[in-house]
């Protein structure tokens, strides 16, 4: 997976404000391998599971499995079905969270997968994901004012469970079980910015960013695929689903100064780099990106 953090800048970017952002991400990104477990399910792995939630989950029952050679350990050892892995991951869930391990419950279901085209071995509650370190999925969408050096971002709602309140792509949305990146593209235009099918379809795909951080939850490791998207000049996103407290429009160099302020959250601060990197965008008072 490319890594846009760590692209070689524009020659014509000032160095010192882009490393800065940089290393605000690295900041923001810990990661420690041997503080995890790789978590495998028929000998591929599936997660990265933190050794303190390991312990956790060893209190629950058998959940987890010896760990063996290279710090690995499968999960839900002895069930080898689709139905029956989904049954004993949905209990786990309602106990993380009736123990208060887990929080902000979606009714959502996450696969639980090796890769986007493996067939997924179960499903778990999207609250629970980050708490095993599963692989996850996510659409995030720069919406780019047509004809204009100017993009449309979010602000994520209080009420949100994960980074309230902070900066986001105007689109960003978890990918389901059963979904795809642009059916869940499109699903989040209309609910996060009331962006009509039609126009939502004609996003245009720009790669695939991997972020792998420990974070409060557990573990962000999640395949995020990078959109643009045209929208008119004319255009005014509205929430329709409360899960957007704001919509405002930007200039580049707001943006930088957003990003560099750490309000905004990590995997919205890579798609925006990489959507400015690209278009080779000139901020205001000479600072380029």
């Amino acid at each position: 997976m490319p890594d846009i953090a760590s692209q070689t800048p524009n020659p014509s970017v000032p160095v010192d404000v882009l490393a800065a952002i940089a290393a605000t991400v690295a900041d923001r990104s810990p990661f420690d391998p041997a503080a995890h477990l790789r978590l495998t399910v028929e000998d591929l792995q599936v997660g990265w599971l933190s050794r303190v939630h390991a312990e956790i989950l060893r209190s629950m029952g058998s959940v987890l499995g010896v760990e063996g050679e290279g710090a690995r350990v499968e999960l839900l050892p002895g069930r080898t079905d689709f139905a029956a892995r989904s049954a004993a991951l949905e209990a786990l869930a309602r106990q993380l969270a009736d123990a208060g391990h887990v929080r902000g419950w979606r009714n959502e279901l996450f696969a639980v997968t090796a890769a986007r085209d493996v067939p997924a071995f179960a499903v778990i509650e999207r609250a629970a994901a980050r708490f095993l370190g599963l692989l996850t999925f996510a659409s995030h969408m720069n919406g780019i004012i047509e004809g204009e050096r100017t993009m449309w971002i979010s602000r994520r709602s209080q009420s949100k469970a994960v980074d309230p309140g902070m900066w986001d792509n105007l689109v960003a949305g978890g990918m389901p079980h059963g979904s795809d990146p642009l059916e869940t593209l499109v699903r989040e235009c209309d609910e996060e910015s009331g962006i009509p099918e039609a126009l939502a379809r004609t996003a245009r795909a720009h790669g695939v960013i991997e972020v792998l951080r420990e974070i409060s939850e557990g573990v962000q490791w999640e395949h995020v695929y990078v959109y643009d998207l045209l929208l008119p000049p004319g255009f005014v996103p509205h929430n329709r689903d409360g899960e957007v407290a704001e919509h405002r429009r930007v200039e580049p160099s707001a943006l930088l100064d957003i990003m560099s302020d750490r309000a905004m959250t990590v995997d919205a601060t890579l798609v925006t780099l990489d959507a400015l990197r690209r278009r080779g965008w000139a901020a205001a008072e000479g600072r380029r990106v």
